[in-house]
């Protein structure tokens, strides 16, 4: 692999030689030839299934401990064809964890990768952010924080917010976008007594839709091209790892948590019949009220929960899940398809089967209200001579700055409003904040100067924005409770790479250092 001067001089401010930083850099894999759509499988042929679910190994007090190994395994994602991929405990997506609010979890990440990525070449270091987890810095999945193959890291997530669907994927610098699509990433939902006390669809009608986009070789591998760093695309849509599925389900509501875990693509789900998708949660948690939607415009990286009342249908229909892609997307002949749902039998229970008119209309982030006087920042997501950039800024220029270089620096518990500029008409950028839930405050469309509300669909706690085309997006959040270095960055995760990534310091110079605090340690790891 080779590396630039300006990488080698980017990466040699370090001093004392306290930690080995990566240095090479993802390569598009270009020369290989795509698998033919004749090999692919009809959409809705193949059966839905769920991921595993994640298991703790022990409990202590009010401590869960896990331990996963993010290892290759085969997987048979198109029938006829095994193909390697990267999974936690070897499954594509992870196994799904299942927390209760107040417990704590410890998560051992033991890092089993083969040396060399199968086509990059690249060594698979890992860096592991539960995203949506208000985590302490030394366990965010800070980039440069990263895993090398023989070691392993303890994360250590608080589990004090309120009930939400997150997801754990690898953060590793430069090479995020390549260890996604190789599998790196899982659900984890957290619970607590409000969620459970609500009438909404629970236990098996409780349904995880990891959505993900992915292309093959012609020996049924997988094919990562970014496309000059604009983006990955496939042309075979994945719901938990299955090709276009279909899932039997009875005349009932269920409830679905859609990730978008797509390095690049976007969507906008639609049902073929018409029927609205009922939205009852976003990133942050459960929104204050339900909000019927027609079509939903979903992001990498966000979340949104959705019922669908299946008792609208009679036994013996098909109900279709589309996809009416956003502009700026590579689209093929199967892209606009997700998964079908066949109506198969009367419901076996009738409990948890309803949706209230009040969720959650406690939630402290969308209480948030903008003064006269309060601070407001500018970021600016800009392509600047090859670069993808925020405020003219790269992750490069945060490394060569001894990790000291700050967008902002908001104080604890400080209350900001960050208006987000996407001046850019040929690209949208979902902008990740860490740490924090925002409110989205307004949108202005195509620089117009007229300012229009959030979308139904967004109003609820949000850690992920869509920032479409010539769009301009006010936030407002609260920047706590934990103190230090916490990242921003688009969630197209080559952009991610290719380096639209900054920090915030939250509280001034203060908190724990996110690459030495709790360090990754080699095996042989001691029992947990």
């Amino acid at each position: 692999m080779s590396v630039t001067r300006r990488e080698m001089l980017t990466f040699g401010v370090l001093s004392g030689g306290a930690m080995l930083i990566p240095l090479e850099r993802s390569v598009q894999a270009a020369t290989q030839n795509r698998i033919a759509e004749s090999a692919l499988p009809q959409p809705f042929t193949v059966p839905f299934a769920v991921p595993p679910s994640a298991m703790p190994v022990t409990s202590v007090g009010t401590t869960d401990y896990y331990a996963l190994t993010m290892r290759q395994a085969n997987a048979t994602i198109i029938p006829g064809y095994q193909t390697a991929v990267w999974g936690y405990d070897g499954s594509f997506p992870g196994p799904t964890f299942d927390v209760q609010q107040g417990r704590e979890t410890v998560v051992r990440q033991t890092n089993q990768l083969p040396a060399a990525h199968p086509t990059l070449g690249y060594t698979p270091y890992t860096s592991v952010h539960l995203h949506g987890s208000a985590s302490l810095p030394e366990y965010d999945g800070y980039a440069n924080d990263v895993t090398y193959p023989g070691s392993w890291k303890d994360y250590h997530y608080p589990n004090f917010q309120d009930a939400r669907t997150l997801w754990y994927h690898d953060h590793g610098v430069h090479h995020t976008a390549s260890n996604v699509f190789m599998g790196l990433a899982g659900m984890y939902r957290m619970h607590d007594a409000l969620e459970r006390s609500l009438p909404i669809p629970q236990g098996r009608y409780d349904v995880p839709l990891i959505v993900s986009d992915t292309m093959f070789d012609d020996q049924g591998q997988l094919l990562f091209n970014d496309n000059d760093h604009s983006g990955a695309f496939g042309d075979v849509i994945l719901v938990n790892g299955r090709p276009w599925p279909v899932m039997r389900v009875e005349r009932r509501k269920y409830r679905f948590r859609i990730l978008n875990a797509s390095v690049t693509r976007s969507y906008r789900w639609q049902l073929d019949s018409g029927q609205p998708l009922i939205v009852i949660g976003t990133d942050g948690g459960l929104t204050a009220a339900p909000q019927p939607v027609k079509s939903l415009l979903h992001g990498n990286a966000e979340r949104y929960e959705v019922v669908i009342d299946f008792a609208k249908y009679k036994i013996g229909q098909r109900v279709t899940l589309r996809n009416v892609s956003p502009k700026n997307n590579v689209n093929y002949t199967n892209t606009d398809k997700v998964m079908a749902f066949d109506v198969v039998a009367q419901p076996s229970s009738t409990a948890k089967n309803s949706v209230p008119a009040v969720l959650n209309p406690g939630c402290a982030a969308m209480a948030l209200t903008p003064t006269d006087g309060m601070t407001t920042r500018t970021m600016a997501l800009v392509r600047e001579h090859g670069r993808w950039t925020i405020n003219g800024q790269t992750w490069d220029d945060v490394v060569a700055s001894a990790y000291t270089k700050a967008l902002a620096s908001p104080p604890l518990n400080g209350v900001e409003v960050w208006e987000i500029q996407n001046d850019s008409g040929g690209w949208h950028h979902p902008l990740h904040i860490h740490l924090v839930d925002f409110r989205i405050l307004d949108r202005e469309l195509d620089r117009n100067g007229v300012r229009v509300a959030p979308r139904p669909n967004e109003l609820g706690p949000k850690d992920v924005v869509y920032v479409g085309e010539n769009e301009r997006v006010r936030l407002i959040m609260c920047f706590g409770p934990q103190q230090g270095r916490y990242m921003i960055h688009c969630h197209n995760l080559v952009h991610e790479d290719h380096d639209m990534m900054g920090q915030f310091w939250v509280g001034g110079t203060g908190g724990d250092d996110p690459l030495t605090a709790a360090p990754p340690q080699p095996l042989p790891a001691p029992g947990l």
